[in-house]
């Protein structure tokens, strides 16, 4: 089997945070740490590990998660 396009997964991951967001960047982080580790160090989101139960997009990382969300997930749309 193939190795996993680990790229692919961080923006699918991204996209579905998107879906979740509100107060201005904030998003739901109910996902696998491996996922947040490796978006914080891509400097996607703020720092994942913290007591809260969101995580902080950068504006970068909004901008992204909405067209990887559409271009992924959304058929005919187009940016």
């Amino acid at each position: 089997m193939n190795e996993p396009d680990w790229d692919k997964i961080d923006d699918s991951a991204l996209a579905i945070l998107w879906l979740t967001l509100h107060d201005d960047g904030r998003v739901w982080k109910n996902i696998s740490w491996d996922i947040t580790d490796r978006l914080y160090e891509k400097g996607w989101i703020e720092n994942p590990r913290n007591k809260s139960k969101s995580l902080s997009l950068t504006p970068a990382a909004v901008e992204r998660a909405e067209r990887v969300f559409k271009e992924m997930f959304v058929p005919g749309s187009s940016e």
